[in-house]
């Protein structure tokens, strides 16, 4: 993956400050958009209609604002630029427009929960066709067939192991932590999390574990500890090498084998098939050959242990067709199920059944909030790896927006237990 392809300069010692320039090149949608008087008109017409609906309240450079006061505050900084980004592309627009530095917010995380508690009413029934003007469709290329899903996971996983180390906890553990109380540790949850998962699937001593999706180890660490015997699939070579890294150090590489190997590719029967927040990437095309996998590497007896983000089953509906800015800048070729969409991939295409289901939207909501409070406190450092500003600020935004799904009740989190009914 080149540096082009990342937003990433080769390192240096320079301070952010010095940073300035935009590279166009890589970030197209940061130039200065052309005007649509039109689009954009109708966008401030949307936006103030959902100022008063969210509670939001914006504010313009001359110190005019609209929505309610108190609220949280959009501060525009170029408004013209603003709502000609929104009014062309919609919700890519608002995203890029905050990458651009068009607007800014004291309380981004509160802002964006506030738009996101009212996600389904933002744009009025009767405007709603107006939708089909500014959502694309996913595009053909990021579709989550073989070569597709190499793509599309070494475009995010394989940034840099430093930068994620820079923002998650020692384990290296990137998806939501398990909480049991406000102020606890984010590595302490995180362990939580992942021994329930490993006990609620029965991995024990002598157990035959497949994991999907390895991340940087962190699971196959701790069931290899219980006296399992660990195969671990990813696509992330960045991942790979640092989980065997791990691995090896704690002179564990005789029970446990990193494969970079597509989940498809897989052989073999297992006591338990586990896997952490990785369906998100299959593609909703892909959704039956996944869970039909799991069901074919799962030995008689044994169990899968699932942890998947969830969204709203209307919300699933609206959005399953639409590119979106978190496709387009963060993960290419991903698709959040909702509870019922699984429901149905398990009734069509598998035997098997949900043993046990426990949702924690709330932690996950406290998890990004940790790691996005740590990144922005490393800005100096993620500038040094090579990460350019507008990198910077796409990932603030990515992470706020993130927390304010499952903050906002948008967004769910849930550990499935499932084992075959035959």
């Amino acid at each position: 993956m080149s540096l082009v392809e990342t937003g990433r300069r080769p390192k240096r010692d320079s301070s952010p400050a010095e940073d300035a320039a935009v590279d166009f090149d890589r970030w197209p949608a940061m130039r200065t958009p052309a005007p649509a008087p039109t689009r954009a008109a109708i966008a401030k017409v949307l936006l103030r209609n959902a100022a008063i609906r969210t509670g939001i309240e914006v504010v313009f450079p001359d110190g005019k604002r609209f929505g309610r006061p108190g609220g949280p505050v959009l501060e525009l900084v170029r408004p013209a630029q603003f709502f000609a980004r929104l009014g062309r592309d919609g919700k890519i627009g608002f995203g890029e427009s905050y990458m651009a530095g068009d607007w800014k917010a004291q309380d981004l995380a509160g802002l964006l929960s506030a738009m996101a508690a009212q996600m389904r009413t933002l744009i009025p029934p009767r405007l709603q066709w107006i939708r089909r003007f500014y959502e694309p469709s996913l595009p053909p290329d990021e579709d989550n067939d073989p070569s597709g899903s190499l793509r599309n996971i070494r475009r995010h996983y394989d940034l840099s192991n430093e930068l994620f180390a820079l923002f998650l906890d020692p384990t290296m553990t990137y998806s939501s932590a398990l909480y049991d109380g406000p102020d606890e540790a984010l590595e302490n949850a995180q362990a939580r999390k992942i021994e329930k998962l490993l006990d609620d699937a029965r991995v024990g001593p002598g157990a035959k574990v497949l994991e999907i999706g390895t991340g940087w180890g962190e699971l196959a660490l701790r069931a290899a500890r219980r006296g399992a015997n660990v195969t671990s699939l990813t696509l992330s070579v960045e991942q790979a090498a640092l989980a065997r890294k791990r691995i090896a150090e704690e002179g564990l590489s005789h029970c446990v084998d990193v494969k970079v190997e597509d989940y498809r590719r897989s052989a073999g029967t297992y006591d338990a098939v586990v896997s952490v927040e990785m369906i998100e990437a299959v593609g909703e095309r892909w959704w039956p050959t996944y869970f039909a996998t799991l069901e074919a590497r799962l030995a008689p007896g044994g169990r899968i242990g699932l942890q998947t983000i969830l969204m709203r089953h209307d919300g699933f509906a609206a959005a399953r067709n639409s590119w979106t800015w978190i496709h387009k800048y963060i993960f290419p070729g991903g698709m959040i199920p909702s509870m019922e969409a699984i429901e149905g991939v398990l009734r069509t295409s598998t035997k098997l059944r949900i043993l046990q289901r426990h949702h924690f939207g709330h932690s996950y909501a406290e998890t990004l909030a940790t790691w996005r409070e740590k990144f922005r406190s490393e800005e100096l450092a993620v500038d040094r790896l090579g990460f350019d500003r507008t990198f910077r600020r796409m990932w603030d935004f990515y992470l706020a927006y993130s927390e304010a799904g499952f903050r906002s009740g948008y967004l769910d989190v849930a550990q499935i237990i499932m084992a075959s009914s035959t």
